[in-house]
């Protein structure tokens, strides 16, 4: 089927869309930290019962001791570190903004690509950096103060909320380049190659159930989540935001790499800080403005730049 990867490509967007609107929902109403120990744990269940029927054992083959170490690293670093930011930040600024920041990704990951993996960074990056960080500056940046001879520009936004958008999307460029490394350590013999991205992301599923169980004990106790288990629009919601990210969006995001090149694939998931603006305003009444709008563009645009080497 001609632009197979390319339609894949732009259902993601909109999946990862749903997921960062559902995940402002589920953040206000179950918390931060309980929504991650329930989404990151269906999304384990979830992938059990698919390597169940596909190869008749629940837990993914093929991965080396090596490769089991990286990947529950970058589940750390992805995961734990990185979800805990983004659905702070959504608590705080949210999804939209949120997404708008997580642009900021494949910048984090061609710098730790840079320093790590020693891939070169060439010019085209560095103005793709340049773009991206200019179209967050034109939505999240205005002119504040009385008068003209005393306005000066500011953060429109509250400051904890953009560190914590910023934490994220470093957090998921470095997860992602350790992800890679993790997957290269991987037996491509023991798995269809198709299902080694999944293996992988059942492994940094496991750092992130761990992580976060342990910050929820720690910070709160078993209430919260015994509450949630007993909440059924919050467990819908949880369900839900399980389905169209960590599950279904995380896979067909790279099954649209099989179909099509990269950077075409990754430059149409992008989208979603565009795609997020108008449901943003239908749910949660967060007003658009053409600065907002343009910002948006431009901040894909410069990601789109990453690609075209």
């Amino acid at each position: 089927m001609a632009y197979l990867g390319e339609l894949i490509s732009i259902g993601v967007a909109f999946s990862w869309t749903a997921t960062a609107l559902l995940s402002e929902l589920g953040s206000k109403r179950l918390g931060n930290l309980t929504l991650n120990v329930l989404r990151l744990g269906l999304a384990l269940l979830f992938g059990a019962v698919m390597f169940w029927v596909v190869t008749g054992s629940p837990l993914p083959a093929g991965a080396t001791t090596e490769a089991c170490l990286w990947l529950l690293l970058s589940g750390v670093v992805g995961y734990v570190v990185g979800d805990y930011c983004l659905f702070q930040c959504y608590i705080i600024i949210g999804s939209r903004y949120g997404q708008l920041f997580m642009t900021l990704a494949p910048l984090a990951a061609a710098v730790t690509a840079w320093i790590a993996l020693g891939q070169r960074m060439t010019p085209m990056s560095i103005v793709a950096m340049l773009v991206t960080l200019a179209g967050i500056g034109m939505s999240v940046l205005g002119r504040t103060g009385d008068g003209h001879r005393h306005r000066h520009v500011s953060l429109r936004l509250p400051l904890g909320g953009v560190l914590f958008a910023i934490g994220a999307a470093v957090c998921q460029g470095v997860g992602l380049v350790l992800s890679k490394v993790g997957m290269d350590c991987y037996q491509t013999d023991a798995l269809p190659e198709w299902m080694i991205p999944f293996g992988a992301n059942f492994f940094r599923c496991v750092a992130g159930v761990a992580g976060f169980a342990v910050l929820l004990l720690w910070r709160q106790g078993t209430a919260p989540l015994r509450h949630a288990l007993h909440d059924a629009r919050g467990m819908a919601v949880a369900t839900a935001t399980t389905v169209f990210g960590p599950f279904v969006g995380v896979g067909f995001s790279l099954m649209a790499v099989q179909y099509t090149a990269a950077g075409v694939a990754s430059t149409l998931m992008a989208m979603t800080p565009i795609i997020i603006i108008l449901p943003s305003y239908w749910l949660f009444r967060q007003p658009v403005t053409w600065r907002t709008v343009a910002g948006a563009v431009v901040s894909v645009v410069g990601v789109s730049l990453f690609f075209l080497e």
